[in-house]
């Protein structure tokens, strides 16, 4: 039976959930997954987990941060001033939004803090910092 390789498109159905048990994504009641395996559209370590599985094979695997969003990063983290923010938004901590650089790029970021005069916007992958487990079924390979 053939096995995963780079190059190959895979559909994989997932589970995935934080080292305490908590599910932050599953792809249960859609349909599975499907990427190329080895072109960077999913994090190395799921990339590297699916590769040399065979379809119908199961297994659960446990990806550590550097494999996966990385260390959480100061630099990812801004001060905005409140005066600029439109009128129509209340900001407010845990509030997500998103912002564009100089380049017109578009990013998600989080409200980690209001203060009088200015907002902590938080630019970090909010599975940044964090062990993620993965259980994995590979559905076909093409």
């Amino acid at each position: 039976m053939p096995q995963a390789k780079k190059g190959d498109t895979v559909r994989v159905h997932y589970h995935g959930k934080l080292t305490n048990g908590t599910t932050f994504d599953s792809s249960e009641g859609r349909d599975p997954l499907e990427f190329q395996v080895g072109s960077g559209q999913v994090i190395k370590g799921f990339d590297d987990a699916v590769t040399d599985m065979e379809v119908g094979d199961k297994k659960t695997v446990t990806i550590p941060v550097a494999e996966a969003y990385g260390e959480r990063s100061e630099d990812m983290m801004m001060e905005y001033p409140l005066a600029e923010f439109p009128a129509d938004i209340n900001p407010q901590p845990g509030m997500e939004l998103h912002m564009s650089d100089d380049r017109g790029n578009v990013f998600p970021v989080v409200i980690a803090e209001v203060k009088e005069e200015s907002v902590v916007l938080d630019g970090n992958h909010p599975l940044a910092g964090k062990d993620l487990i993965f259980e994995i079924e590979l559905v076909s390979i093409a």
